[in-house]
């Protein structure tokens, strides 16, 4: 059976980069037809659903994975600047939505929560006051403040502070215009938004299991309707592979050879959720600490409020672990399907080259709940065992690419893989990836339609969703102000 729909572009994965690139492109291209596969029920189902997620809008204001201490001693910023830009881009194009009302309330799925980096030690609080003195000279990071006397702590953060050794040395920077973001919300809201346009279509339950370009340049897609066992095909101008863990099986199977080389090593995550109300109460921010030698960025511990669905939460971790499964929802067989010949080299490189993080799994796979909630009380010393419970979070794939040198490196970030002739894109890896899908997403545009993308007309529009697009917007202190105080009245983060 053939999918009766002249369709020029196929999206794969009904989560957050699939959702901001439909609407992209129906603001950009009213009168394109656009066919969205997902594989699950509902969508957000997998790493965009909030409680799969960190969810923290990462802005690099307290992730100091994203700042790091150099050899030399100097702190390293360079990333935290270009993930800090790149969240306020995302902002305006949300503001953007609230203002076209294609979202009625912008708390459904952003709120204003303070973001805080934690840490204790001579060496690490020396660390911590040397990044504060590199980040607040940037524009991007104006207004933080750092602290490491104990009263003023205990004010930011009285659950971490107390019942804490008094003679323990400790500091925390804080950005007051952090938010918590529940990137399910705002998927739905956009998928809400866009099949309600002309000539979109969601098909759910059903997975692509193949695409093959034809002679005539075309994309040939095979799709399985899971819920009626029946086999389908589509043709497509574009396809973007956007299915989180799932996007490196597909990107194999498109056979560009942009795609060589890479593998994936898959990683899973646990929370410990607070059940106890009155402790909920207690916290009203994020606070992020270092993470362990060799773990993955999404392994950094936080004490994390959230408001998912409305209500306020505080998790603990995320605790990571071992699966070989691609997706939450995926299968065992995921890993060992992914090792071809192209990738094997680098994927058994980059597993020599990081030893530390197997150890490191195999400490966080073997660890009990008494573990966990030790690991609890060196952010909140009070901690009882009976004020929380294990969740389950998200599945990601850290990314593996070929490398001259070492043989093959494992990446901690998101990659963008797109064809040379721009008929396909694949987006593989995790953090920061939700908070940065626009300018992800605009990067897809630019790379997969030059042509539109140059053209006066798209520049335009794009400047008229992104104020600050085409500007290195953090090197003006003024454009700064005046955009996030936009942002933030239009997304109601300034009350």
């Amino acid at each position: 059976m053939t999918i009766n729909k002249n369709t020029n572009i196929v999206l794969i994965g009904a989560g957050i980069m699939s959702a901001t690139l439909a609407v992209l492109l129906k603001e950009l291209m009213p009168d394109v037809a656009i066919t969205i596969f997902e594989r699950l029920d509902k969508t957000a189902g997998e790493s965009s659903d909030a409680w799969n997620n960190a969810g923290t809008g990462h802005s690099a204001f307290c992730e100091l994975n994203y700042s790091p201490e150099k050899e030399d001693g100097n702190v390293d910023i360079s990333k935290a600047i270009k993930i800090a830009a790149q969240f306020e881009i995302s902002k305006q194009f949300w503001a953007y939505l609230v203002q076209q009302k294609y979202i009625a309330s912008p708390k459904s799925f952003i709120n204003h929560v303070p973001h805080l980096s934690f840490v204790w030690g001579a060496e690490n609080v020396a660390y911590l006051k040397k990044r504060f003195d590199a980040m607040s000279a940037n524009k991007l990071f104006s207004g933080m403040q750092f602290s490491d006397k104990p009263e003023e702590l205990k004010k930011w953060m009285p659950l971490v502070m107390e019942g804490r050794d008094p003679g323990e040395k400790c500091a925390a920077t804080k950005m007051d215009i952090g938010t918590d973001v529940n990137f399910g919300a705002l998927t739905h809201v956009m998928f809400e938004h866009v099949q309600n346009l002309p000539d979109v279509t969601l098909y759910l339950h059903h997975e692509v299991r193949d695409l093959e370009k034809d002679d005539n340049g075309k994309w040939q897609l095979t799709i399985e309707n899971l819920k009626e066992d029946d086999t389908i095909e589509t043709t497509a101008d574009f396809v973007f592979i956007g299915a989180g863990g799932g996007a490196l099986a597909l990107l194999e199977k498109s056979d560009i050879e942009e795609a060589k080389g890479y593998g994936g090593f898959p990683v899973s995550g646990q929370w410990l959720k607070c059940i106890n109300p009155y402790i909920i109460q207690q916290h009203a921010v994020k606070v992020y600490g270092k993470a362990s030698v060799g773990s993955p960025p999404m392994s950094v511990p936080h004490l994390d409020t959230r408001i998912i669905d409305g209500k306020k939460e505080l998790l603990f971790g995320p605790f990571a672990g071992f699966s070989t499964k691609f997706l939450k929802n995926g299968s065992y067989f995921d890993l060992p399907k992914s090792i071809e010949w192209h990738n094997m080299v680098p994927m058994l490189a980059a597993g020599w080259h990081n030893l530390p993080l197997t150890k490191y799994l195999i400490q966080q796979v073997t660890q009990s709940d008494d573990d966990r909630i030790d690991a609890l009380k060196e952010y909140y010393p009070n901690a009882k065992k009976g004020d929380w419970e294990l969740e389950i979070a998200g599945q990601r794939v850290q990314v593996i690419k070929k490398d001259e040198k070492e043989g093959g490196v494992l990446e901690f970030g998101t990659e963008l893989v797109c064809a040379a002739d721009g008929s396909v894109a694949a987006l593989l890896g995790a953090s920061p990836g939700a908070s940065t899908a626009v300018p992800i997403m605009m990067n897809i545009l630019k790379t997969c339609f030059k042509e539109n993308y140059e053209s006066a007309e798209w520049q335009s529009k794009l400047k008229t969703m992104i104020p600050t697009f085409g500007k290195k917007w953090e090197e003006y202190e003024l454009l700064c102000q005046e955009i996030r105080e936009w942002t933030g009245d239009v997304l109601q983060l300034n009350s």
